[in-house]
């Protein structure tokens, strides 16, 4: 698996598992955060929300929210094929995700796959999120400060690891065949 490549990086939600969030259900929580607040969002949807809390100081908020569902989620999660991957390998591994921190570790901790992982990096560890290339070089980083991304893998299962992957200039890998895969 390692074919040569000195650390791996992989996504976790639908690549090592997939969390048992309600999406429909989160946005509507958030949405109803911004009535709360006075705001109305027509038609945005939760990423969006989230990217534009800040400008109505619901950042926080927001950020709560979302990590509450994503962390419930994690506790029910199903563990994917390419967890597999994780058993035994020889090179530093880490998990790059759009979720919040805390629902990587439980999710990763659900499936006995937190003592295989050296770095964990979330949507709200670093100021940036995917597919800008911050979190995944903050992950290379935190395996080993002397890789370059060209010696590091990303698999992932979306078009936005996928361009976080070419904007970190690090070889991606789909974790499913050779594109977005609908399970």
């Amino acid at each position: 698996m390692t074919d040569g490549y000195r650390a791996l990086i992989y996504d976790l939600d639908g690549t090592l598992a997939r969390l048992d969030v309600d999406w429909g259900e989160c946005a509507a929580a958030v949405a109803a955060e911004y009535r709360q607040a006075g705001v109305e969002l027509d038609d945005a949807d939760l990423w969006t929300m989230l990217e534009v809390a800040p400008r109505y100081d619901l950042g926080d908020r927001v950020e709560g929210v979302i990590a509450d569902h994503e962390q419930a989620g994690a506790r029910r999660a199903e563990r994917l094929p390419r967890a597999d991957d994780l058993a035994g390998l020889d090179v530093p591994v880490g998990v790059c995700s759009l979720n919040c921190e805390d629902a990587c570790r439980i999710a990763l901790r659900r499936h006995d796959l937190l003592v295989a992982v050296d770095a964990v990096v979330g949507r709200d560890t670093v100021a940036e999120r995917k597919p800008s290339p911050e979190p995944l070089l903050t992950t290379l980083e935190r395996l080993d400060e002397s890789l370059s991304p060209s010696e590091a893998l990303f698999v992932g299962d979306s078009e936005r690891d996928e361009e976080t992957a070419r904007r970190a200039r690090m070889p991606y890998e789909w974790a499913y065949g050779d594109g977005p895969t609908r399970r």
